[in-house]
């Protein structure tokens, strides 16, 4: 198979007209004409990955996040960013990303499967895409009966594994109405209060944002903590698809961001 055809695969479930304005998923580095006969699955396409995928002979590197969002001015290896990309120029990889349009899709989006992993019934989408109908970004479902508000936090980092959490102060008991936003977040807080959510979950979220925090818990897990399980999503949807080659799990994909527990 060549890239143009596994991109065409994954588009078939992950259309690009999906993503939001400001993305950029899709093919952004390699031939589409070339042929493939091994992928590799990340959340970023970093150094590390690009590496992977040359040692193991893979000719094309599908991730969650896109190695290019804003664009290239120049490239002379001076940025990792740079540096991955060239390696995989050199390399013979192509980099294809399923992004904002993987976060949309109804059902395999990453909220929706967090949501599941979670315990929660599904009842609405937290932003409705105006561009068809179940499309959007961010779920809201419902705990078949209220949790303990620690007990639940303590679920997040079970299932998410978590090492660390940042949340609001716990001003409630119990909850049982639940936001999920996989990634960053804050811009989707007023939806969540709006849809009565008593916890909301996700990530990047501000210091004036836990300040603001009343009735409803904010719970920041990390953004490589919620958007892993694209990994999963992505390496399924592959396998599902094609059986003529290989589909591999990166085993270099690391968290950017480190704890001192």
């Amino acid at each position: 198979m060549k890239v143009k055809d596994i991109a065409r695969l994954l588009e078939e479930s992950l259309p690009l007209h999906w993503q939001e304005s400001y993305d950029n998923a899709g093919l952004a580095v390699g031939d589409p004409e070339a042929e493939v006969a091994t992928v590799l699955v990340a959340l970023d396409a970093t150094e590390e990955v690009v590496e992977e995928a040359i040692e193991m002979g893979a000719q094309m590197v599908v991730t969650h996040h896109p190695i290019i969002f804003q664009p290239l001015r120049k490239l002379t290896c001076t940025t990792p960013q740079q540096r991955t990309i060239a390696k995989a120029i050199a390399g013979g990889v192509a980099l294809y990303a399923a992004h904002t349009n993987l976060d949309s899709a109804p059902s395999e989006g990453i909220s929706h499967l967090l949501g599941r992993k979670l315990g929660l019934k599904e009842e609405a989408l937290l932003e409705p895409s105006a561009k068809e109908q179940g499309v959007g970004i961010g779920i809201v479902g419902t705990l078949p009966e209220p949790v303990a508000s620690e007990e639940f936090l303590r679920r997040i980092q079970r299932e998410l594994g978590v090492r660390a959490l940042r949340h609001s102060p716990i001003r409630r008991g119990s909850v049982q109405r639940v936001a999920i936003c996989s990634g960053s977040g804050g811009s989707l807080i007023s939806q969540a209060e709006a849809a009565g959510a008593d916890l909301y979950l996700a990530a990047d979220f501000k210091y004036h944002d836990f300040v603001d925090a009343d009735r409803m818990i904010l719970v920041d897990a990390g953004h490589f903590e919620t958007e892993i399980c694209a990994i999963d999503i992505l390496f399924e949807l592959l396998s599902k698809k094609i059986h003529t080659f290989a589909v591999r799990k990166s085993a270099r994909c690391e968290n950017p961001v480190c704890y001192m527990v």
